[in-house]
């Protein structure tokens, strides 16, 4: 047993340190107040207090800190994109979770473990190598494998010709991980609570207000609240927030839902997915075997999950592991997804000055939470739109500059 449990145990008094203060008051105004709790809004406050000397910050959530797509999203980073601007972007988020544990001095259980994307027709092959191709030439570890490869790096995988879908070749994403997603934001909140930032969780925004065209204040259940500027981080919820600051977003919200398996003793050595079955899979620390499927086929607002999800997702899952017959699903869960026609995310400008937007990131979301808030906490302190996220401006719906990252998903959409 940890000597520190054991204190814990024995001790009359809570002997360990709180990390994060209680939430205070609100105060009536902050130079930026932050909408959504979770990894995105709290890693731009981070990045705001420590780069930019910007700590009169408040980050603003309804729910509990790091509580809604970021509790229930399954954790996977990955860089291998099919654009060369998203390519850029998450190779640079890869990065930087590379050394977050180090810059947050918070283990967020970051583990390298290799990213396979099973192709299973002739069609696949052909956008593996493609993909393959851009991830090289922008220097990203990504190539074109076949049976005989992919027997070696995953040996349970079942690799017969006599299935449904047999695997032909697969794209092989060395550098693909995983993290402990709620630790990533508690990590960035402890850091950004440290320098000065506020946290408010159970502070529901309920209107925004603008002055001459500008945002002026927030408006929450708890009191009204002047600003100078104002990022919004709101996950499957942006649409909703955005028709509060008087513009429309063209994003639909779909439920996507994901479940865990019981721990079993490690046997998958790298993530494993299939875009043409619309299934990923890969083994925690704890030795559960964490998995999704596709995007439910149409817009909602719940986070419920269905045996139809569970059955369809299995009977692909049994395909490729046969031998996982008998272990049980221990539970499953769904998030919200904001899907934009492109399947790219929108970061920077909105058509409220003084109001960034941080939304559309569909399945992708969590990988992108480092390299979001570093750029998105550069763009409120400086006023300038970063290089790397000014592909995906709001305005290239309107210009029809659209970016297309659909064919790099691991899921359907």
């Amino acid at each position: 047993m940890p000597f520190g449990l054991l204190k814990y145990g024995l001790s009359r008094r809570y002997p360990v340190e709180r990390q994060l203060p209680p939430r205070p008051d609100l105060k009536p105004s902050y130079d930026v107040v932050i909408i959504g709790g979770g990894g995105h809004g709290l890693a731009a406050a981070y990045y705001l207090s420590r780069y930019h000397g910007i700590t009169d910050v408040a980050v603003l959530d309804k729910g509990y800190l790091g509580g809604g797509n970021t509790a229930r999203n399954t954790a996977i980073i990955r860089s291998n994109y099919l654009t060369p601007e998203g390519v850029a972007f998450y190779d640079e988020s890869l990065r930087l979770f590379r050394g977050l544990s180090h810059e947050l001095d918070f283990n967020i259980l970051y583990s390298e473990r290799g990213h396979l994307t099973l192709a299973h027709t002739d069609a696949a092959i052909r956008t593996s190598r493609w993909r393959a191709e851009v991830n090289t030439h922008l220097g990203v570890e990504s190539r074109l494998v076949f049976p005989e490869e992919i027997a070696r790096i995953e040996p349970t995988l079942n690799l017969s010709r006599a299935t449904r879908y047999p695997v032909l070749g697969a794209l092989y994403h060395v550098p693909g991980a995983v993290a402990r997603h709620d630790a990533v934001a508690w990590g960035y909140a402890i850091r950004a609570a440290e320098r000065g930032v506020e946290l408010h969780p159970k502070t529901e925004v309920t209107a925004i207000e603008q002055t001459g065209g500008r945002v002026s204040a927030v408006v929450t259940d708890r009191g009204r609240i002047r600003c100078g500027a104002v990022i919004q981080a709101v996950a499957g919820m942006s649409s909703v927030v955005a028709k509060m600051a008087g513009f429309r977003l063209p994003i639909r919200s779909i439920p996507l839902q994901a479940c865990v398996s019981q721990p079993l003793k490690p046997f998958l050595n790298t993530i494993v997915v299939s875009g043409s079955l619309h299934i990923y899979v890969s083994q925690s620390s704890r030795g559960e075997l964490v998995m999704g499927s596709a995007s439910d086929p149409y817009p909602l607002y719940s986070s419920r999950s269905s045996l139809e999800f569970a059955e369809g997702l299995m009977a692909h899952i049994l395909e490729l592991f046969p031998f996982l017959g008998e272990v049980k699903l221990m539970r499953q869960w769904a998030g919200v997804t904001d899907m934009t026609p492109d399947f790219a995310p929108v970061m920077g400008l909105s058509p409220l000055a003084g109001y960034y937007l941080d939304a559309g990131w569909g399945t992708w979301g969590f990988k992108a939470t480092p390299a979001c808030g570093l750029n998105m906490a550069a763009l409120v302190a400086t006023g300038e739109v970063p290089d790397r996220i000014a592909p995906f401006t709001l305005d290239r719906f309107a210009d029809l500059r659209l970016l297309g990252e659909k064919g790099a998903a691991s899921v359907g959409h």
